[in-house]
């Protein structure tokens, strides 16, 4: 028996109703309801345990504390986890700029990673940055740092603008 063993336990609200509510607002509406509480948030940002703090027309910011759970099998937070976080907040800057009844989905990802994440990185920070909204596709990018400004990744993505259903 492995006396090492942890346990997380948690719960989600139905990614399907969060999608219906998102068609009905706007994307600004729709973050502001999250920070806000007024409703829940996404699945993976419970699993992954990172959530947004606020935004204006210029950046979403986003936060994360590295725990165990992060981690990956060589002594650091799992690059899958930082890459996700940055799509996340690059997602919903485009989101934030964004009228009822339109989507994204990321077309492409790029990420950058300058020096491991640990616990005792302590909390990280994710911001992302509109640079271009078109009719079809928006640009984005982002960086992930700690509270000293220290940088830990950075990351570009293009997105798809889609007509919800």
């Amino acid at each position: 028996m492995n006396t090492n063993t942890r346990t997380r336990v948690y719960d989600w609200t139905d990614p399907i109703e969060l999608f219906k509510k998102a068609s009905t607002i706007s994307g600004s509406e729709f973050l502001n309801g999250i920070i806000n509480g007024e409703l829940s948030p996404p699945p993976i940002a419970k699993t992954l345990d990172f959530h947004p703090v606020g935004f204006d027309n210029e950046k979403v910011i986003f936060e994360f504390l590295p725990q165990e759970f992060h981690y990956n099998p060589i002594g650091s937070i799992h690059g899958g986890v930082i890459s996700t976080v940055l799509d996340t907040v690059m997602g919903c800057a485009v989101h934030a700029h964004l009228p009822k009844g339109k989507g994204y989905t990321t077309l492409e990802l790029k990420v950058n990673f300058t020096k491991p994440v640990s616990l005792r990185s302590g909390r990280i920070t994710a911001e992302g940055k509109l640079i271009h909204l078109g009719k079809s596709t928006a640009l984005v990018e982002s960086h992930l740092k700690d509270d000293e400004g220290k940088l830990y990744a950075y990351g570009t993505s293009t997105y798809m603008l889609l007509e919800l259903l």
